[in-house]
Order: C-alpha cells, then sequence, then structure tokens
C-alpha cells in the first residue's frame, strides 16, 4: 500500500474503533504536528490495530494496561475507555482491568485511570460499576 491508502485504511479501523474521539485526537494534532495525525491514522491504526492477531476488544485491554502504567496519559485514556465500550467491553470489565493495573503499575496510576473511566461512564449514561468480590 502506499501512503494515502494505509492512511484510508488506518481511518477505517479508527473510525470503528475510536469514533468521533480518535477522529478530534488527529484534528488536535493538524496545526502543530499533522504528519503525528497521519502516523497515528496510517501506522497506529492502518498496520498494528488492523492486525489479525489480537481482536480490537483484546488491544483495547492491553492499550488500558499501558496507558494506565505509563501515567500522565489521562487524555488518550479518555479516548481508549469509550474505544473499549464501542468495542464490546462492559464497564465492569474496564474497571476490573484497571484494578489489575494497580498490582503492577501502582495504586496512584490505577486511582487516576479508574478516576477517567468514571467520566467517560458518566458521560455515556452507564450505571456505577458493582464489582466487590
Amino acid at each position: 500500500m502506499n501512503r494515502e491508502e494505509r492512511y484510508e485504511a488506518g481511518l477505517k479501523v479508527l473510525n470503528s474503533v475510536d469514533g468521533e474521539a480518535g477522529q478530534r485526537v488527529v484534528e488536535s494534532l493538524a496545526d502543530v504536528s499533522p504528519e503525528l495525525g497521519h502516523q497515528v491514522v496510517a501506522w497506529a491504526f492502518g498496520t498494528m490495530y488492523a492486525r489479525p492477531e489480537l481482536s480490537p476488544r483484546d488491544r483495547q485491554l492491553v492499550t488500558l494496561g499501558v496507558l494506565t502504567a505509563l501515567g500522565g496519559c489521562e487524555i488518550e485514556l479518555n479516548v481508549h475507555i469509550n474505544a473499549a465500550l464501542n468495542v464490546g467491553l462492559s464497564a465492569t470489565e474496564i474497571a476490573e482491568a484497571l484494578l489489575h493495573t494497580a498490582v503492577y503499575a501502582g495504586m496512584p496510576r490505577s486511582i487516576n485511570a479508574t478516576l477517567v473511566a468514571k467520566q467517560v461512564f458518566a458521560d455515556r449514561g452507564l450505571p456505577p460499576v458493582s464489582n466487590l468480590s
């Protein structure tokens, strides 16, 4: 594929996973680094997300774990928590994945990510999560 074909293929994947939120991220880069926006679409989604070895659902679980572990990724967490809901994860599964990150990434990062999820769930009108065991 050429550069434009990779971008078009990536745009289809981006829209199916992230919807408008992903498009807003790309647009936010247009006046400062349009090439970064292009790479997000063409490479991250057109090449990596399009690989068949993991389902979109599984890719979102991995993404949530990595963004939480990195810390300071609240904007991206917002996008990817929405994406996780878009590809079939439930609010409870997302909350559980973020809880699990506390073991490996630490409580502060797990709490920060969970608070982002809380806002996303509220924005989408989802009921409170009850994942007490």
